[in-house]
């Protein structure tokens, strides 16, 4: 994968894609997050059609929040998987709802006072050198999932078979993206996942039926916020899901380095880190008013920035687009739907790497000096306890996942520990690179 800083985007962020080649480009934005998006409501008992509506049109939100500036894609959150499953066994299949729609004005309060205080007191939070180990942790915290999917399918025992379609699909992403040359070399990902569906349709693994019984058209099955009052307001359970916000944003701020390093510019600053933050609340507070999982900034689809060098904001916005229209479209979706797991966990590896590869990148261009004490033993916190899958369980409804533990060991530490710089600007966690 090439350099973000060292080569010209092939479209940037405000340029429009020909019409000929939209849809395609938009296409393997929706392959990169179909697999996440639609696992987490599965996980979790939301409707997986319900989700890909949400993700779309909460990508939509997002974008109008920051004036069509940033190219993220919003999705299902894997963060928020325990406490809902939690919260739905404490006040039923409509329960959750409640704590994920004040789940989204935390990030709004948080946004607001970003925009009344600035953003300065966030950044002495959050420095390169707590910033960069937890989007390690968020990349090689997702390669377990990569690799599973990749050797098991998603099943319980071991397949050559699996991992061959997996290393192929692999293989199909790295010649489209670094040896070929002109619009195909843009596809990478949708190419590799249509040849490694043919292949896995060759070898039997892809079971057409579903496709033939779905409709045509079909509406999805949406659970209204409303339902969820009938018993009243469930604090309990708003005090479970809510808090999860904290963690996420810390995600947030890490996703929103990482695309404004590989785009080269710089998002905290314009159109500002409270505008980003407010987009994800207003867009996971909208999921959770038609019963959809809350909503995350998704580093598979900055993986794909990374790996085409496709900016365009008109790309993300039209892979929203056509989020919104599968969740309508029953065969489409269910189509979509029957791509085997070795097939996206060959896509997985390379996208989920790039994120951590991106993390790493943060440390050299923040010039964290890991030869001092102070740094090599705070990163090595937060990178053991996050890659080592370290939680904190309080009863039976409440953990504090890997990601948010090293994430807040690794603010603490940065606070409490003597030898702390502040960083003052957006541009001290971003370097000069990004402008």
């Amino acid at each position: 994968m090439s350099d973000a800083g060292s080569t010209r985007p092939r479209l940037d962020v405000t340029e429009r894609p020909p019409l000929r080649q939209w849809p395609a480009l938009s296409l393997q934005h929706l392959f990169a997050m179909f697999g996440a998006t639609v696992l987490v409501p599965l996980l979790t008992g939301f409707s997986p059609a319900v989700a890909l509506f949400t993700a779309g049109t909460g990508t939509l939100i997002y974008m109008a929040v920051t004036g069509f500036r940033v190219p993220v894609f919003l999705g299902s959150s894997f963060a928020f998987i325990a406490p809902v499953v939690a919260a739905r066994q404490l006040a039923g299949p409509d329960g959750a709802m409640q704590g994920a729609f004040v789940a989204g004005l935390v990030y709004l309060l948080v946004a607001a006072l970003i925009a009344r205080l600035g953003v300065r007191w966030l950044l002495n939070l959050l420095p390169p050198l707590v910033v960069g180990p937890v989007i390690i942790v968020i990349g090689l915290g997702l390669a377990p999932v990569a690799i599973e999917m990749a050797t098991r399918g998603g099943g319980s025992d071991y397949s050559l078979a699996n991992l061959g379609v997996a290393l192929f699909t692999l293989a199909v992403l790295i010649v489209f993206a670094l040896v070929l040359r002109g619009f195909l070399s843009a596809l990478p990902v949708l190419m590799a996942v249509l040849l490694g569906y043919g292949l896995a349709a060759a070898l039997g693994m892809v079971d057409f039926a579903p496709v033939r019984e779905a409709a045509i058209l079909s509406s999805p099955d949406f659970t209204w916020f409303v339902s969820s009052l009938r018993g009243g307001v469930r604090w309990d359970v708003i005090l479970l899901v809510a808090p999860v916000a904290l963690v996420t944003m810390c995600e947030h701020v890490g996703d929103q380095v990482v695309v404004s390093r590989v785009t080269g510019r710089n998002f905290l600053a314009d159109p500002g880190l409270h505008r980003t933050l407010a987009g994800d609340g207003l867009a996971t507070s909208f999921a959770a008013l038609f019963g959809g999982p809350p909503n995350t900034t998704y580093g598979e689809n900055i993986g794909v920035l990374a790996i085409t060098r496709v900016f365009s904001i008109h790309v993300v916005a039209g892979a929203a687009a056509l989020a919104v229209g599968l969740a309508f479209l029953g065969k489409v979706a269910a189509l979509v739907a029957s791509i085997p797991p070795p097939v996206l966990g060959g896509v997985s590896i390379a996208l989920f790497g790039s994120i951590a590869a991106s993390g790493v990148r943060t440390l050299v261009e923040g010039r964290v000096d890991l030869s001092e004490k102070r740094n090599l033993l705070i990163a090595s916190v937060i990178l053991v306890l996050g890659v080592g899958g370290a939680t904190v369980n309080v009863g039976t409804h409440w953990q504090l996942s890997p990601m948010a533990l090293a994430a807040i060991c690794g603010v603490v530490l940065h606070a409490v520990v003597p030898g702390r710089e502040l960083a003052g600007r957006p541009e001290d966690i971003l370097g000069a690179s990004a402008s």
